[in-house]
């Protein structure tokens, strides 16, 4: 007879308890694989290759460069609680795995606009995480028209980055 058709349960069990563990194993060492290109174009952010899209300044600089730090542009001159609308762009936040920075607008006392102008893009994983982190941030803040947004889970360097420039501007807007 065939050492499993005897009554030996044991063996069953061992089989079996082997085989699970090797698909297991074998399903968490699979990565799955997206293009740069795809995570980038889910947030309509960037602009891809390793660069970061243009700063305050005009120019673009990439995410391991320092630049604009502190910077701050404005449009339309008056003042936010006035009706007109107002552009400032927030320092840039350096975090562990490379700059955030954002520029906001208010009009009429309200956040209107918020967008990441600088953030890490190194890796095709950096890209993931922005692809949707960002977007949630974007929500986030217009939502509580404040710095005092949620963490977004898997982003947390990002995140902070991001709270602290959008607090940077908010207090170059009101302040």
């Amino acid at each position: 007879m065939h050492a499993l058709r005897k009554n030996r349960p044991l063996r069953r069990v061992v089989l079996a308890s082997a085989t699970t563990v090797s698909a297991v194993v074998l399903l968490l060492s699979l990565k799955p694989h997206s293009s740069p290109g795809l995570a980038l174009g889910a947030s309509a952010q960037g602009t891809g290759g390793g660069a970061s899209a243009p700063t305050a300044s005009g120019g673009s600089s990439t995410p391991g460069s320092s630049s604009t730090s502190g910077s701050s542009s404005t449009s339309g001159g008056a003042p936010a609680a006035g009706g007109g609308a107002k552009t400032v762009t927030g320092e840039t936040a350096q975090t562990r795995w490379g700059p955030v920075q954002v520029r906001v607008t208010v009009k009429g006392g309200r956040l209107t606009e918020v967008t990441a102008i600088q953030y890490p893009t190194e890796n095709p994983r950096d890209q993931e995480i922005n692809s949707y982190a960002l977007p949630q941030l974007r929500r986030e803040a217009l939502a509580a028209q404040s710095a005092r947004i949620d963490m977004v889970s898997g982003a947390t360097y990002t995140s902070t980055g991001y709270q602290q420039s959008l607090q940077s501007a908010l207090d170059q807007v009101h302040g």
